[in-house]
C-alpha cells in the first residue's frame, strides 16, 4: 500500500504520542510525606533516650581544701594543746603546712602530717621521700592521730625546744619564730607562713576552745601512764620501775639519743 506524505507524518506523530503517553503513565508518582507540626517534632527529641555522660566533680579550692583539713583535725590539735600546752593553732597551722593539706604523699601514704623524720630513737615502720637530701626516712604511723600524738612529743621530749614551753599559748607568733629558732624547718619564711595561715583562717579560735573530743585521748593513750623524770631517774630505772623495755619507752617518746632530762613526762607505754 503507498502512503503519501501527509499520511506518513500523521501515522509519526501517532506513534511518538503514543510512546510519550506510554512512558509517563509507568512513572511512579512520589508525594511528599506531610511535615509533622513543630511542636510534635520538639516532643519526639525530647522523648529521645539521651546519651550518658560522665560528670566531672567540682575542684575544690586552696580555701575549701584548708577548712576541710582544720574540720577533720581541730580536735586532734585541741586535744594535744590540752595535754602538752602547745597552741592548737601553731599544731594545725604547722599540719596544714608539712602535709600539704592532708594531700602530700608522707600524709596520704604514710599518716605523717608533720614531716617528722626517723632520727635514731625511731623503732617503727619507714618511708624514704626526697626533702632536704634525697631518699630521707620519715616514720610511717597507723593514723593521723598518732601523728598529731608524735608531734607533740617530739616537742616536748627534746630540749631545744624546752623554751617553747614557756610561752604564753596565746602568743603564737612566738611560738611560730621559736619553732624556726630551734632549727624545726629550713625555711627562712617558715614563722611567716605559720602566721599567715593562722591569721587568714582565724585558727586562734581553736586556742580558745576546750570542746575536746574524749574519744580520740582514748584512742591514742589508752592504758598508758605518765611519768615525770626527777633526779636519780634513768631509762633503765624507769624501764625496771614499770616493767617496760627501755626500746619502748624510747619509741614510745621519741627520745633522741637515749637522753632524759629532769622534769621531763614520759609516756610509758603498756607491760607486757
Amino acid at each position: 500500500m503507498a502512503f503519501n506524505s501527509t499520511t506518513l507524518n500523521k501515522i509519526v506523530i501517532l506513534l511518538v504520542t503514543l510512546f510519550l503517553v506510554s512512558c509517563g503513565s509507568s512513572r511512579k508518582k512520589v508525594y511528599a510525606s506531610n511535615p509533622k507540626p513543630v511542636s510534635q517534632r520538639q516532643a519526639s527529641i525530647n522523648n529521645a533516650p539521651q546519651k550518658k555522660t560522665n560528670s566531672i566533680p567540682k575542684k575544690r579550692t586552696t580555701d575549701e581544701k584548708v577548712r576541710d583539713y582544720v574540720q577533720e583535725y581541730s580536735a586532734m590539735a585541741q586535744m594535744e594543746m590540752k595535754k602538752f600546752k602547745i597552741p592548737a593553732s601553731i599544731t594545725l597551722a604547722q599540719g596544714i603546712l608539712e602535709s600539704g593539706m592532708g594531700e602530700s604523699r608522707l600524709a596520704r601514704k604514710a599518716n605523717n602530717h608533720f614531716g617528722i623524720k626517723c632520727h635514731k630513737g625511731w623503732r617503727g615502720k619507714r618511708i624514704y621521700h626526697d626533702d632536704d637530701k634525697r631518699n630521707e626516712c620519715f616514720r610511717v604511723y597507723k593514723d593521723p592521730i598518732k601523728s598529731y600524738r608524735d608531734h607533740s612529743l617530739f616537742l616536748a621530749n627534746r630540749q631545744r625546744y624546752a623554751f617553747l614551753f614557756d610561752i604564753n599559748t596565746k602568743n603564737y607568733k612566738a611560738w611560730a619564730k621559736g619553732l624556726k629558732k630551734a632549727g624545726y624547718a629550713t625555711d627562712p619564711n617558715y614563722p611567716k607562713k605559720l602566721i599567715g595561715l593562722i591569721e587568714r583562717y582565724n585558727l586562734t579560735s581553736y586556742d580558745r576552745r576546750n570542746n575536746i573530743k574524749n574519744k580520740l585521748e582514748t584512742k591514742v593513750v589508752t592504758k598508758a601512764i605518765e611519768h615525770q623524770v626527777k633526779k636519780g631517774d634513768t631509762l633503765y630505772s624507769i624501764s625496771k620501775h614499770y616493767n617496760v623495755s627501755m626500746d619502748k619507752i624510747i619509741s614510745k617518746n621519741t627520745i633522741d639519743g637515749n637522753t632524759i632530762y629532769l622534769g621531763q613526762i614520759l609516756i610509758i607505754p603498756n607491760s607486757q
